[in-house]
This record gives structure tokens, C-alpha cells and sequence, in this order.
């Protein structure tokens, strides 16, 4: 993105909050070159976890990297800032974070299309070393430059119309003193406006700088200022810093993503109200609304029929100790199978079975689980270190050929471009081979037998050794189905060896055995015919509709039933 930038492309550039961590590092000193073509940086912030390993707030690095930073409050707003940024990173020579979250990115709203300026064709890398080379005696300067630039965006974010005061309709534009002024951002703008319709709201868009002066223009008119914000009280500490009496993180919470009905307790603490109160007394005190309808939680796991279930399996039949990565792969420490047992952030699984093997920190096997797409995103190195350091572990490459979790992108394994075309893939084997693994296996991820004696033998060499599942993901490119199984219930012995492989399409059912047990069933619909069920029944009571028994095959796409070709 920075390349495209430089040689005077408009360029977007969009991850998760976590990723920015990743691409902090040139991030802070792209600041110092500052952009040629408009760069705009979209910030996916993840409030409260929805799918997601920390809970960091990204305002503080727009804030640390001295970037300006825009934030959306729904979807015409998101339509719109796009726009302004490209114009304010082109005038002001800067990346700009459009910071988002997920319930933005989740949300839908209308949306006025404004005809979108025509693309500027690339001006082509200029060179300019001073500027573009960040040695100390040129980023020096340069590091001058960005303060000077800072000051002129505070001037900037003081005016914008992005920053404004939102008053309730028939309230005068000069109040007087009135009781209770609110300062907020965000999608939180939305929910302090479904609980107070009738309180002045200063809303945020520009957010750093943040424009200090025309909130304490604002806040003179009010005896008590309230600032809302998810996370961080980012708003908050600058506006005490400058003198602002407000108040904020007293009466909302530091994690979790604010929703109307947090808002509204928040107020009902700032008032010294009850839920009671607010019935008899709702005119006086102006906070809506009695709370939201409840939704059933739908705990995550892994579908039905996913190629990582086996392993996930077999890493438990042996008791290892696995130190996982970010992908669906991630689901494998939730119950029932609990095989998963370290989890920080992508590519750390090799590095972090690498450091126990290292220190002889387990007495158990000791294996690294990793998806396609994250080995090759950030798993690389940490194998080659690995390698280099003589490191006794296991590293599992759990290839489904897409980045699944995340929806389903291409990458450099799958052999297809984003855009659909075909291109070089990856060869993982002859990649392993190439970085010094001396011990590499190709596993079928169905054959649960076979992956337990493989995952055993390559975790007692004492030496690297790399184990590649190849079974493609069952939902993409679309879903895959292969003869489907039931069970037999008059055989069923109500063991439950079924039930703790965790396959969402087997259920318990009212039919009991002898000895009380429930039975168990299988919802056809939902079976994708991957046979680990029958594999691990150990009475045959799970057959398939002809009352076959598939046998899975390395690299091959389809069952086989009664010696036929399915």
C-alpha cells in the first residue's frame, strides 16, 4: 500500500485492529514520509471480542503515530469519510486511519451515492531520497515535519464539519445553561441518541486531533458533561488534560462494546436513578426506553465436517500439548475437544511450541497448529528459526486451500488471485524442504487412524518434523456433501464416543438403552459425510444410507463405499 502511495496511487488499505499491530512498524514511519497518493488505513476495531484476541483500542495508535483519524457512526457516514480522507491525505500529505467497528462494519443504514471523483492516474515514484529514505539525518527533519503537519490537522479538526453539535429538534442554538451536554463518537453516537432524543450531543467525527477548543466552546453551556465512548476513555483524558471538567468512565464501562441498554444504565448512573424511576418520572430525567429483547447465545464451532476435527482428535487421543494460531483451527480448545491449550496471535504457534521444545518445558508431545493461509502470512520465519535452533517440535499445517474463517479469500496456497485468475501456488512440501525440515508428512485430515500415528511418530523424532493435513474447507468455494450417515439405534450402546468429537450434526435424542443411556442421532441435513463418527463408533452402529462403510483415501475427493467409487 505504501508502494501504490508513493508512486501516486489512491490506495486503501483495510485489517482488523490486530493487524494494524502488525503493520505498525511502517505504519509509524510512513507517518514521517507521509503519502503522495491519498492512503487511507480502515481500522477494524473489535469491541467486546466478537471474534478476536485482544481488545485494543486503535485510537491510541492514530494518536501514537501522530495520523489523523476519522470515525463513522453508521454507514453514510463510512460511505462519506472515505471520500474526505482521500482529500485530506492528498492536501496534507498523510496516511489516515478510518476507524471502524464491528458493529459499524455489521450494520446496514441508507446511503446517498455521490458520483465518485474520477481515478487520478498514478504520477508514477518520483524520488525524492530526503523525504522517502529514513535514515537518521534525513528522518530528523522529517520527524519536524510531521509536528508541523500535526498542527495544522488541530486546526483543521476544530473546524471540520465533521465534528459538530447535534441539538434536539426545537432546541434553541443558544440554550443558556442547560443541565446535561453529552460528548461522544462513533457508534456510540447512535446509541446515545436512542436513549437521550432530547439532550445536546457534541458528536466526534475528526477524533484526532481531537478539536479541544469547540468542545469547551460546547461544554460552557452545560452543568455536567458526559462523555460516552467505547473502550478507552480517549476522549475523556485529553478533554480533563485541557482543563475540561467531564465525566465519562465513572458510569461506562472499559471493555465490551456499548449497546443501548449500557447507555442507558450509564445515564441511570449519572442521574442517581433507578430502572423504576425512569417509568414515573420519564419526562423530567429524558432517558428512553425499558431495554432490549434478549437473543439466544449461539456458542462458535467447528462445522460440520471440517477437515480440523480429526486432528483436533487425534492431538487429544495423544495427549499432546498444542500451541495454537488464529483461524477456525482456534475452536479446537472449546469443549468438547479442549486440544487447543495457547492461543496469543497469528504465526506465535510455531514460535511458542518452539520456545516449551527449546527449554524441555513438557514431558508430553509438544505440537504447533497452523492454518494454510497463516503459515504463509506469518509462520514462515518462525519454522525457519525452528529449524535453525534444533527445535523438537511438531508443526501442523492444517491446509482447507482458503482463508476460511474470515470468509473465504484466496491466498498464495489456494492458486487463484483475489480477483479470481489463476497464478503460482504454493507448494508447502517443497517450501518445508527448502527451509531445512527433514521430516515432512502428507496426511489426509479424514483418515483419524492414520493422523494418529502419524502426529505419533513425527513427535518422537526430537527434531523438527512438519505434518500437512490437504482436505479443502467444506464450505468453499461451495459446500461440499459426500454420502451422508445415520445411526443405527436398535445397535447404538449410548457410549458417546460420537458425541465427543464435537460435530454439530449429531444430537442426543429421548430414546434410551438398557442401562438408561440416551441414544444418539444424526441430522442428515447438516452431515457433510466426513465418516470420523463411524470411525470412532466402536459398536458399527453409524452406517451409511446403503449401509456402507466409506474408507477415506489420501488426496482423494471422494468416498469409497463397498469397494465403489461414490
Amino acid at each position: 500500500g505504501i508502494g501504490a502511495s508513493l508512486a501516486g496511487a489512491r490506495t486503501l488499505v483495510a485489517m482488523k485492529h490486530v493487524g494494524v499491530n502488525v503493520a505498525l512498524d511502517p505504519l509509524m514511519t510512513f507517518a514521517y514520509t507521509g503519502a503522495v497518493g491519498g492512503f487511507v488505513l480502515v481500522s477494524a476495531d473489535d469491541p467486546a471480542m466478537h471474534s478476536s484476541q485482544n481488545e485494543q483500542d486503535n485510537r491510541i495508535l492514530a494518536r501514537f503515530a501522530k495520523i489523523p483519524m476519522l470515525e463513522p457512526s453508521d454507514s453514510a457516514e463510512a460511505h462519506d469519510m472515505v471520500r474526505f480522507a482521500f482529500d485530506l491525505s492528498e492536501e496534507y500529505q498523510t496516511p489516515v486511519m478510518l476507524r471502524v467497528t464491528t458493529r459499524i462494519s455489521h450494520a446496514k443504514g441508507i446511503v446517498t451515492l455521490s458520483p465518485w471523483p474520477d481515478s487520478k492516474e498514478s504520477t508514477g515514484f518520483k524520488r525524492d531520497i530526503s523525504r522517502f529514505v529514513m535514515v537518521p539525518q534525513y528522518a530528523r527533519p522529517r520527524h519536524t515535519a510531521v509536528e508541523e503537519r500535526l498542527t495544522l490537522l488541530k486546526n483543521l479538526s476544530e473546524r471540520s464539519p465533521l465534528n459538530f453539535v447535534d441539538w434536539p429538534e426545537g432546541a434553541p442554538g443558544s440554550p443558556g445553561r442547560r443541565p446535561l451536554g453529552v460528548v461522544t463518537g462513533g457508534i456510540a453516537f447512535a446509541h446515545v441518541r436512542e436513549v437521550l432524543p432530547d439532550v445536546p450531543v457534541f458528536k466526534i467525527g475528526f477524533s484526532n486531533p481531537l478539536p479541544i477548543e469547540a468542545i469547551r466552546a460546547f461544554a460552557v453551556s452545560f452543568e455536567r458533561l458526559i462523555v460516552v465512548e467505547e473502550l478507552e476513555p480517549f476522549y475523556e483524558e485529553q478533554l480533563r488534560a485541557a482543563g475540561i471538567d467531564c465525566e465519562g468512565k465513572r458510569f461506562f464501562p472499559l471493555e465490551g462494546e456499548l449497546d443501548p441498554d449500557v447507555v442507558r444504565e450509564g445515564f441511570l448512573k449519572a442521574v442517581g436513578r433507578t430502572k423504576e424511576e425512569i417509568g414515573e418520572r420519564k419526562e423530567e430525567i429524558g432517558i428512553e426506553g425499558n431495554g432490549h429483547i434478549e437473543v439466544l447465545p449461539r456458542p462458535p464451532v467447528l462445522c460440520a465436517g471440517c477437515p480440523h476435527r480429526p486432528v483436533f482428535n487425534a492431538l487429544k487421543k495423544l495427549k499432546a500439548d498444542v500451541f495454537g494460531d488464529i483461524g477456525c483451527y482456534t475452536l479446537g480448545a472449546l469443549a468438547p475437544l479442549k486440544a487447543l491449550h495457547a492461543c496469543v496471535c497469528m504465526g506465535a504457534s510455531v514460535g511458542m511450541a518452539a520456545g516449551v521444545g527449546a527449554v524441555g518445558g513438557s514431558k508430553r508431545p509438544v505440537v504447533g497448529v497452523i492454518g494454510d493461509s497463516t503459515f504463509l502470512h506469518s509462520g514462515i520465519t518462525g519454522l525457519l528459526d525452528a529449524v535453525y535452533n534444533k527445535a523438537p517440535l511438531t508443526l501442523l499445517i492444517l491446509d482447507n486451500r482458503i482463508t476460511a474463517m474470515t470468509g473465504g479469500q484466496q491466498h498464495p496456497g489456494s492458486g487463484i488471485t483475489l480477483q479470481g485468475t489463476p497464478t503460482i501456488q504454493v507448494n508447502y512440501v517443497e517450501l518445508c524442504r527448502v527451509l531445512g525440515v527433514r521430516h515432512i508428512y502428507e496426511l489426509d485430515a479424514y483418515d483419524y487412524e492414520k493422523s494418529i500415528a502419524v502426529i505419533k511418530e513425527a513427535t518422537s523424532l526430537g527434531e523438527p518434523a512438519v505434518v500437512i493435513t490437504n482436505r479443502p474447507c467444506m464450505l468453499y468455494p461451495a459446500k461440499r456433501k459426500y454420502e451422508t450417515f445415520h445411526v443405527l439405534t436398535d445397535v447404538c450402546n449410548g457410549c458417546a464416543a460420537c458425541i465427543r468429537i464435537g460435530c454439530p450434526a449429531i444430537e442426543l435424542i429421548a430414546e434410551t438403552t438398557a442401562k438408561g443411556l440416551p441414544k444418539v442421532a444424526i441430522k442428515t441435513a447438516d452431515c457433510t459425510g466426513c465418516s470420523l463418527c463411524q470411525q470412532v463408533c466402536p459398536v458399527d452402529a453409524i452406517v451409511t444410507a446403503n449401509g456402507g462403510r466409506p474408507v477415506v483415501f489420501e488426496g482423494v475427493e471422494a468416498l469409497v463405499c463397498n469397494g465403489n467409487a461414490m
